[in-house]
């Protein structure tokens, strides 16, 4: 057991930690690469909805119906957990601002344009009188809060990745590759603003680092607070919860921030192509 605790902390750690590969790529990137974005989101999508229904949502049912012994009851209990955990999501997403949500779609070269202003309001800082002093008091207050939303945003998806670790390795990767991808756009969400607000790269790249602590953070607070009264009923029921916190997390930013770049047919073509490898490797390991 404290093996698989091990490895399942290190899949969400690693998953967390992609927004660093954002930051980066934001730093060496003169374009938005959209296609790939797109089709890597509707990736995501794919493979976290078919892992939700197909394994999670369904274990998590054939568990509970062992556990309580009624079929029925079972499935009630498991169906109630699956839209909590889109319910729990929900709530967290509705309590975002608008302005501040890490989904909304940025590209590097339109975060670029406020470049300049930027750097006129560092040069008024020091002392010389140029305008745009505001531009840069917005681009750092977009970038703490969207880190800030982000950590916040990790937390359930930390504790998903967790929980489905501890039930099937394998299943857990292939969670954490799909997050991991997902992280991406969003470690690009906070450190260019940041970056341009202040000229300072390190510091834009630690507070896109530090949003992807969290989702670790998450996954540890979770676990230590349910373990106390973890029994093979109430693992089922989270594993449907984090079933359906994965669908709705696929359905409410994946493939929206897909289309959102512009390319329908590759964010459809990633989400049939994330389902299909998912499957095949779910075969392949049966």
């Amino acid at each position: 057991m404290d093996n698989n605790v091990l490895i399942a902390f290190g899949f969400t750690l690693m998953a967390g930690l992609s927004t660093g590969i954002g930051s980066a790529l934001a730093f060496f990137a003169d374009r938005t690469n959209t296609r790939f974005l797109a089709a890597s989101l509707g990736f995501s999508a794919g493979v976290m909805i078919y892992v939700s229904f197909v394994e999670l949502l369904a274990g998590a049912l054939t568990e509970l119906a062992e556990a309580t012994g009624d079929v029925s009851r079972g499935n009630w209990l498991g169906i109630g957990a699956f839209f909590a955990g889109m319910v729990f999501i929900g709530i967290i997403d509705k309590l975002v601002p608008e302005v501040e949500n890490p989904h909304e779609v940025k590209r590097v070269e339109e975060m670029r344009e406020d470049e300049e202003a930027a750097a006129s309001a560092r040069a008024e800082a020091s002392g010389r009188n140029r305008p745009g002093r505001g531009n840069t008091r917005q681009l750092m207050r977009m970038g703490t809060m969207t880190a800030l939303v982000i950590g916040i945003h990790n937390f359930p998806e930390g504790l998903a990745t967790f929980m489905s670790t501890l039930e099937d390795t394998s299943i857990g990767l292939s969670i954490a590759i799909a997050i991991a991808i997902h992280n991406i756009p969003e470690g690009i969400a906070v450190s260019v603003p940041i970056y341009y607000a202040t000229g300072d790269k390190v510091k834009a790249f630690k507070w896109s680092f530090l949003s992807g602590l969290t989702e670790p953070l998450g996954a540890l607070v979770g676990y230590l607070v349910l373990r106390p009264f973890m029994t093979p009923t109430l693992s089922a029921m989270v594993l449907a919860g984090v079933a359906g916190i994965m669908v709705f997390i696929s359905l409410d930013e994946l493939l929206p921030s897909a289309e959102k770049y512009g390319e329908h047919h590759l964010s459809i073509y990633g989400a049939v192509t994330g389902m299909a490898v998912m499957a095949l490797s779910l075969l392949l390991l049966a």
